[in-house]
């Protein structure tokens, strides 16, 4: 239990860090007549340290709060999830962090200015001294802006001629904020993700209701004998076109934005799953499999793989002027939630078409088998990766644009 405490405070203190070392790195590099800390009055030192560890006890507060709720509801796979959070967290802290100590070092790197000059996001823009009076003018002016780091840092220039600093000032403190707006976007995505999905899920409950009713029975009972294609599942999802690949996936591909999951689909893929796991007609409430299952799912998209960091720096990498690389990173989420949903509706008109290659009478309701096969590569977890992927790529470049 001290431990679980431990680690929620030390998250909270790094994302409070997080979120204030901007505004550090910002105020460092004062005018060269600031005052140093042992100059500084006590109220002063002592109302902003009373800020800060207000703020990081608060946050820790509600962590365990939230952390013991989904432990008194059971809710095993949630908890993960927020564990997985606060580990995020607390790398984007520790990398805020080694940012704001490492600072000083990182601008006495110098570089050619043949290699400062190359692969640029935008174009350079050389400033033309007509005079010395107008370079210091220009200078002073720069003053102003440039009070991200200490004085000594701030203004260090290469001694070497011909080279410049590997990141500036001014680059650190924006990279900073960068690392800021990708941890609170990450965890409001993942938030959002996980409520749109619990609402969605939330609309079936009404159909589920519906299978403890006598109507629901006797309108599927075993006795009832129904030609296949006149079923309410095939008819939804096959026609004369659907034979025809080329027009099977155009279909598939409209159909993701209607009603992705209508009220026979969800009986028939119930009615399935409880054939194949249970007894024919048993009492499973399959609406709350599903929500566990959502929860599970949640376990990976709010998690960060060494993968989706190594997206993030690719696109730092290659964000050069005239490759239109943010219209890319936005097009590319775009087409892989595309092809998505074209490929899941495309599983079940498959699975509709082999009910009607297998049989041409049903009795009841249809039987559909699920199976791996309809998934890339026999993989349905990589469904749930490609997605992930997409959402993190989406939120990902809404903080680019933003810096």
């Amino acid at each position: 239990m001290y431990s679980s405490k431990f680690r929620n405070l030390f998250c909270s203190v790094l994302f409070s860090w997080l979120c204030f070392g901007g505004l550090a790195m910002a105020a460092g590099g004062s005018r060269s007549g600031s005052r140093d800390l042992d100059q500084t009055p006590t109220w002063a030192v002592a109302a902003v340290c009373t800020v800060f560890i207000l703020i990081s006890i608060a946050l820790e507060k509600s962590l365990h709060k939230v952390g013991t709720w989904l432990v008194q509801k059971h809710k095993t796979a949630l908890l993960e999830a927020l564990e997985k959070v606060k580990a995020e967290l607390m790398i984007l802290g520790f990398i805020s962090l080694l940012l704001t100590f490492g600072q000083s070092y990182i601008v006495r790197i110098c570089i050619p200015e043949k290699l400062a000059d190359i692969m640029l996001p935008c174009p350079y823009k050389e400033a033309k001294k007509a005079s010395d009076s107008e370079e210091e003018h220009r200078r002073k002016l720069l003053s102003y802006e440039r009070r991200y780091l200490a004085a000594d840092t701030a203004s260090f220039k290469c001694s070497r001629e011909g080279h410049e600093p590997l990141l500036s000032v001014n680059g650190l403190h924006q990279l900073h904020i960068l690392i800021f707006f990708l941890a609170v976007i990450h965890v409001f995505y993942s938030a959002i993700t996980m409520m749109l999905g619990r609402l969605k899920i939330r609309g079936w409950k009404a159909w589920e209701a519906e299978t403890s009713t006598h109507n629901y029975e006797f309108a599927n009972a075993a006795s009832r004998f129904r030609f296949t294609h006149e079923t309410s599942f095939v008819r939804a999802h096959t026609s004369f076109l659907t034979r025809i690949p080329i027009f099977f996936y155009i279909r598939c591909f409209f159909r993701q934005f209607y009603r992705s999951v209508n009220k026979t689909d969800y009986l028939t893929l119930r009615n399935g799953f409880i054939t194949v796991h249970l007894a024919p007609g048993s009492k499973y409430n399959f609406q709350k499999f599903i929500k566990r299952s959502l929860e599970d799912d949640f376990k990976v998209v709010v998690g960060v793989s060494p993968i989706l960091w190594a997206s993030v720096v690719v696109y730092l990498l290659i964000n050069i002027n005239g490759w239109r690389t943010t219209i890319w990173a936005a097009l590319i989420p775009v087409v892989l939630i595309l092809a998505v949903g074209t490929k899941l509706q495309a599983i079940l008109a498959k699975m509709a078409l082999e009910i009607t290659e297998r049989h041409a009478v049903v009795q009841g309701m249809p039987l559909v088998q699920g199976s791996d096969k309809y998934f890339w590569f026999g993989q349905p977890q990589l469904v749930l990766h490609v997605i992930h992927f997409a959402l993190f790529q989406v939120f990902s470049g809404f903080s680019f644009s933003k810096n």
